[in-house]
């Protein structure tokens, strides 16, 4: 996918919150939270949510790669 959360991930280290605190902080389900993991598309809901959550923007959470770039 061209999407990647990566930036997600480091965010919740930065702010000492697991995945599994944020999945119950936004009321995801564990199918939700393992999409994020796998970089699979999720609801703009989802992405709303964890950026009220997090005080963020969508960029601070997720990132465009082309598939070009993915692979050099």
């Amino acid at each position: 996918m061209p999407i990647i959360y990566n930036r997600l991930w480091k965010l919740l280290i930065d702010k000492e919150m697991t995945k599994t605190q944020l999945r119950k902080e936004i009321g995801i389900g564990t199918a939700t939270l393992a999409k994020l993991s796998a970089n699979e598309k999720v609801s703009m809901d989802v992405i709303e949510r964890i950026c009220a959550a997090l005080d963020c923007q969508p960029g601070d959470i997720m990132e465009y790669v082309s598939e070009k770039n993915r692979n050099h």
